[in-house]
């Protein structure tokens, strides 16, 4: 069945050349894939764009009102490529939209560009990254070139104006396609669209106006930042082309797993294992903070899974004075085998379970005892 080129369009039967013209551009402008960003537009764009073929050639739209369909008939030229002329998408783009479409030249451009950014990997340690820290690191990136001072050119020597573009940095040609003529810009390949040449390239930098170093730069690691972030350091990164304003250098913290605490913002937490008379009967334990020791009581009958807090002994939070919590998680330790003696006082400890523990045991001396036998 033939296709209806009419319906693709969305114009009557007896419509004008004028009309079938603007229908087009109206769709084409709706359907460019540079501008629709529909999976579906650009199928869409095609078949418009060979129903215009078609009904703007009164022999074409002739076979096409006779019931016939002039591509199926295998015609030469361009009734198989609604794209004839064009070089592909851009140059339609241009003869809808003005401009240069994809690719094309945006006027003379400046050899003189902005640089990158640069990234840079600091690993830490908890303490480190907790208090703060100053570091020097190495870090290799563009700098400019000191032999030339970034124009590019040779000692002596400076750029000329491009012979291949007269210095416009473009080149303009003219197509030929089912609607007329169709004027491309594309920058100049010659110059690279500068407008300027290099007849004689620095012989260090080789045109470039730029070389990679290595430098020491000092980084001051504020106290509190976490893993992940990143430090900017502005003017830092690489220099750009032609000598150009170099862009920032980021340095990210990597924060090293500590033996003792997990982190978790600015609190940490901690495990500590004690045994299972120290547990039921109480005990005093010295445990080494990011400050130093510290001196924590644990009481008796204390559960494995409690929780004991110590306030403002976690890290520093980030641009602030406060600090964050130390949590201390007890994990109680049963002994998994007994010798007589050990067997012989937890029976009699067990026998006391009705009355005051920790008063009988201490005034009947099985307390020393039990704390001897299981060590504390």
């Amino acid at each position: 069945m033939p296709r209806d080129y009419y319906d693709l369009l969305g114009v009557r039967k007896d419509a004008t050349p004028e009309e079938i013209k603007r229908a087009y551009r109206k769709l084409a402008r709706e359907l460019h894939p540079d501008v629709n960003p529909d999976e579906h537009a650009e199928d869409r764009f095609k078949a418009v764009t060979t129903a215009y073929e078609v009904l703007s050639d009164p022999e074409k739209r002739r076979i096409v009102d006779l019931g016939g369909d002039p591509l199926s008939q295998g015609g030469a030229g361009t009734a198989g490529n609604p794209f004839a002329g064009f070089g592909g998408f851009g140059d339609v783009f241009e003869a809808f939209f003005g401009g240069s479409g994809m690719g094309g030249g945006r006027g003379r451009r400046s050899r003189v560009r902005a640089g990158a950014d640069a990234l840079l990997q600091l690993s830490l340690t908890l303490p480190e990254a907790a208090f703060g820290v100053r570091r020097e690191l190495q870090v290799e990136t563009a700098v400019v070139c000191s032999t030339c001072t970034g124009s590019g050119c040779a000692p002596g020597t400076s750029p000329r104006t491009c012979v291949t573009c007269g210095g416009s940095g473009e080149i303009q040609s003219v197509q030929r396609s089912f609607l007329g003529q169709v004027l491309t810009t594309r920058a100049c390949s010659a110059c690279a669209g500068t407008g300027e040449q290099i007849p004689t390239p620095c012989p260090t930098c080789a045109g470039e106006g730029r070389v990679r170093a290595r430098r020491t730069i000092t980084v001051d690691v504020p106290a509190g930042i976490e893993d992940g972030m990143r430090i900017r350091l502005s003017g830092q990164g690489e220099v750009g082309p032609g000598g150009g304003p170099a862009g920032d250098l980021y340095v990210e913290v990597s924060e090293q797993p500590h033996e003792m605490f997990v982190r978790e913002g600015s609190d940490l937490h901690c495990t500590v294992a004690v045994p299972m008379t120290a547990a039921a009967l109480g005990t005093d334990l010295v445990l080494n903070t990011l400050d130093g020791e510290e001196k924590l009581e644990l009481r008796p009958g204390t559960q494995s899974g409690a929780q004991l807090t110590l306030r403002g002994r976690g890290v520093p939070r980030l641009r602030s004075s406060a600090r964050g919590d130390l949590h201390v998680h007890i994990e109680v330790r049963t002994p998994t085998r007994l010798d007589e003696e050990q067997e012989r006082l937890l029976r009699e400890l067990a026998a006391l379970r009705d009355e005051d523990v920790t008063a009988i045991t201490k005034s009947s001396g099985l307390f020393g005892k039990v704390r001897d036998a299981f060590g504390r």
